[in-house]
C-alpha cells in the first residue's frame, strides 16, 4: 500500500487514540484524574481552588494571607479563591470552564449549570463522602433539604450541597423618613400605596429641591421589584416567576391571572412615572447607586445586606431610616413575600477534582463547624474586624482589603438573630430586626421550593424566562397593549409550557407523597 493509501488508516488510529484519551478524562477515572490533576501538597497542605461568581469589594488573597493560613492550619487545606473576571458573565465563564475541562475543585454553580454537569456525568456524587469528610455539613443541613437535592438527579444521588435559608431572605423596603416627610401613614391597601408613591414623586421628600425622586424602582429584565408582584400573590424570585398553587394546582406564576393583574398595575405606575422609567435599563450598580444616593423611596432587597447601603444613604441624608413595608392589600388577591428555603445548589465538586474531593469537603466542613463560628463570622483582627470597647466589629470592605472566603449558607432564625447582633452596628440592629418581623409575617414558602432544573430539559427559553421578560417589558413600557399578555400565555404553552407543567406536577406529587 502506498503512502497515500495509508493516510486514512493513520487518521483513524489517531482519532481513536484521541477519543480514548478524552473518554478516560471525562469518565471520572481516579487514576487519570491523579495524573492530570496532581494534588499540590506542601508541608502536608492540600491546595484547593474555590470559585464564587460574586465576591463583593476587595482583592483576592494570596497564600500568605492570614485568613488563608489560619484555615490551612486548622484543616490542612489551603484555599485559592477564584472569581469571574471583571466585565464577564459568570454563567458564560463557568460554561467555558466546563468546555475547557478547567473547572475549580469546588464551586458555586449558577444558571442551572449544576444540571448540565449532572446530566453529562461531570458532577461527583457526594452521598458517601459527606458523612466521612464533612460531618458538620451532613448533620446541620436538614434531611428535608437532602431529600429535595436527590430529586434533582435521575439516580437519586446527592450531587451538590444546597443552600438552606429558613427565614425570609428578601423583603419590601421603604424609606420611613420619606413617609413621614410627605405626611402619610404606611399604606394598608394598594390604593394607599399608589397615593404614597405620588407623594414621593411630587413632594420632594429627599429635600434636595430637584424633584428627582424615584418613588419605586427595579432593574433590567424586571428584576428586584418583586414587591409590586407580591401584592397580587405572584410567586417571584428576583424578577423571575416561580411555581406555586393557582387554581388548585401547581402552575407557573408567569401565566396566572395574578400576573396579568400585577402587570396592569405596574404598567400604570410606569405611565405615571411612579416606577423609575429607567427600570428596564438599570444595571445592578446603577440601581444600587440610585438607592444609596437617596433617590428611591420603595424597593425590594436583602435586609441582612442593608448596612452598606444605609451607611451610604446617611452621608447625604443623616435622618434616613429604612423599614419593612407590610404588603398592601389588593381586593381579590392574597399577597405574600416569596420564600424559598431549600434545594438551590450552593456547592458542587466536579468529577475532574475527585482526587481533591476529601480536601474540598474538609474545607467546607470548617465553615459548618460550630466551633469555628466566631472566626467564620469575624475573620482576622485588623483585616476583617477590629475590637471596639472589647467587642468585635466588622471592618467595611474596600477595593484594597483582602476578601475572606465564606462558604456556609445555612440560616435559621437563630442564626439570623446572631448575625444581626454580631455583624451589624448596634444603632442599626433594631431597624434590621424590625424589617425581618414584617417580612416574616408576609412570607410564604412556595410550592415550587426546591424544584430541580431538570423539569426544563429541552426547553431552555422557558427556563431562562426570556419570553416572559420580553412581554413584561414591552407591555409595561406601553409598546404593547395589555391584551398581548394572553398571547404570551399561549406562546408559553405551545413552546413547551404544558410539558414542563406536567413534569413539575410529577415532581410536586413525588415530594409530597
Amino acid at each position: 500500500m502506498d503512502k497515500k493509501g495509508r493516510k486514512p488508516w493513520i487518521m483513524v488510529t489517531v482519532l481513536f487514540f484521541v477519543f480514548t484519551v478524552l473518554l478516560a478524562a471525562c469518565s471520572g477515572n481516579k487514576e487519570v484524574n491523579q495524573s492530570e490533576n496532581e494534588e499540590k501538597v506542601e508541608n502536608n497542605i492540600v491546595k484547593v481552588k474555590v470559585y464564587k461568581s460574586h465576591l463583593g469589594k476587595g482583592i483576592i488573597p494570596n497564600s500568605d494571607d492570614p485568613h488563608v493560613q489560619h484555615i490551612a492550619e486548622k484543616t490542612g487545606v489551603e484555599y485559592e479563591l477564584m472569581t469571574t473576571p471583571a466585565g464577564s458573565d459568570p454563567t458564560e465563564q463557568l460554561n467555558y470552564m466546563i468546555a475547557s475541562e478547567e473547572l475549580p475543585d469546588i464551586f458555586r454553580p449558577i444558571g442551572g449549570i449544576e444540571q448540565t454537569l449532572i446530566k453529562q456525568g461531570g458532577a461527583l456524587a457526594l452521598d458517601e463522602l459527606l458523612p466521612k469528610y464533612a460531618p458538620n455539613v451532613w448533620k446541620n443541613i436538614p434531611d428535608e433539604a437532602w431529600d429535595v437535592v436527590r430529586t434533582a438527579s435521575d439516580d437519586g444521588k446527592i450531587y451538590y450541597i444546597p443552600k438552606v435559608f429558613l427565614v425570609p431572605e428578601r423583603a419590601p423596603l421603604i424609606r420611613q423618613d420619606w413617609v413621614d416627610e410627605v405626611g402619610l401613614d404606611m399604606p394598608k391597601t394598594v390604593g394607599e400605596y399608589k397615593e404614597l408613591l405620588i407623594a414621593f414623586r411630587d413632594k420632594d421628600p429627599n429635600g434636595n429641591g430637584e424633584k428627582d425622586e424615584l418613588p419605586t424602582s427595579g432593574r433590567e429584565y424586571g428584576k428586584w421589584m418583586d414587591h409590586l408582584f407580591a401584592m397580587y400573590g405572584v410567586a417571584m424570585w428576583e424578577g423571575n416567576p416561580e411555581w406555586d398553587i393557582y387554581g388548585g394546582k401547581i402552575n407557573y406564576a408567569g401565566t396566572s391571572e395574578n400576573m396579568r393583574a400585577a402587570i396592569e398595575f405596574i404598567r400604570d405606575l410606569y405611565k405615571e412615572k411612579l416606577l423609575d422609567n429607567e427600570t428596564f435599563l438599570n444595571k445592578g450598580e446603577v440601581w444600587t447607586a440610585k438607592i444609596n444616593n437617596n433617590l428611591v423611596g420603595s424597593w425590594y432587597h436583602l435586609p441582612a445586606n442593608l448596612h452598606d447601603r444605609y451607611a451610604a444613604m446617611k452621608v447625604g441624608a443623616p435622618d434616613a431610616y429604612v423599614v419593612g413595608m407590610p404588603l398592601p392589600k389588593v381586593e381579590g388577591f392574597e399577597g405574600f413575600v416569596t420564600q424559598k428555603s431549600m434545594g438551590e445548589a450552593e456547592w458542587m465538586i466536579p468529577v475532574t477534582s475527585e482526587d481533591k474531593a476529601a480536601a474540598a469537603l474538609k474545607l467546607l466542613d470548617f465553615f459548618y463547624n460550630d466551633e469555628n463560628e466566631d472566626f467564620v463570622r469575624f475573620g482576622i483582627e485588623g483585616a476583617q474586624h477590629k475590637v471596639v470597647n472589647g467587642k468585635k466589629v466588622l471592618i467595611p470592605a474596600t477595593d484594597e482589603t483582602p476578601i475572606a472566603l465564606g462558604m456556609k449558607n445555612l440560616t435559621t432564625e437563630e442564626d439570623m438573630e446572631k448575625r444581626i447582633e454580631e455583624t451589624i452596628p448596634e444603632d442599626e440592629q433594631q431597624m434590621v430586626k424590625d424589617i425581618f418581623v414584617v417580612s416574616t409575617k408576609d412570607a410564604k414558602r412556595i410550592a415550587g421550593d426546591g424544584l430541580p432544573a431538570t423539569v426544563y430539559d429541552g426547553f431552555p427559553d422557558i427556563q431562562s424566562h426570556k419570553l416572559f421578560q420580553e412581554y413584561l417589558t414591552k407591555i409595561v413600557i406601553g409598546e404593547w397593549p395589555l391584551e398581548k399578555f394572553d398571547e404570551f400565555v399561549e406562546r408559553w404553552k405551545e413552546s413547551g409550557g404544558d410539558t414542563v407543567t406536567e413534569r413539575v406536577q410529577e415532581w410536586y406529587d413525588k415530594v409530597n407523597e
